[in-house]
């Protein structure tokens, strides 16, 4: 499956962005979906996960309450709506699916997702 992601851009802080992640070569209804974020200097980490129905939603503790993962089987796409922006939040996004991911074990781990997008940025200022 191949993931490519777009939305970033530049936001002042306390602004709004929605990323969207668009797959093409499968369906993504069998697979766990999750973004993760990498700052500069930084390693690759969490952010949000969706089970493959949809009706489970995981989140980082730092975007908890502003960021809410979504998904459109229909449309074969993953959106991550962002509000409340804060600079810390300035980052490469990247999307991410796993056919196999067990969600009850917690999908927050790099190493567990088989595909990723080609990320975008997100820069918010102060």
């Amino acid at each position: 499956v191949q993931l490519q992601a777009s939305g970033g851009g530049l936001v002042q802080a306390g602004g709004s962005l929605r990323l969207s992640c668009a797959a093409s070569g499968r369906s993504l209804r069998n697979y766990v979906m999750g973004w993760f974020r990498q700052a500069p200097g930084k390693e690759r980490e969490f952010a949000a996960a969706i089970s493959r129905g949809g009706g489970g939603t995981y989140y980082a503790d730092s975007v908890k309450g502003r960021f809410t993962i979504s998904r459109d089987n229909a449309k074969n796409t993953v959106y991550l709506q962002m509000s409340s922006l804060k600079p810390e939040d300035t980052a490469v996004y990247y999307c991410a699916a796993d056919r196999w991911l067990d969600v009850s074990g917690g999908p927050h781990l790099v190493s567990d997702y088989d595909y990723w997008g080609q990320g975008t940025l997100v820069t918010v200022s102060s």
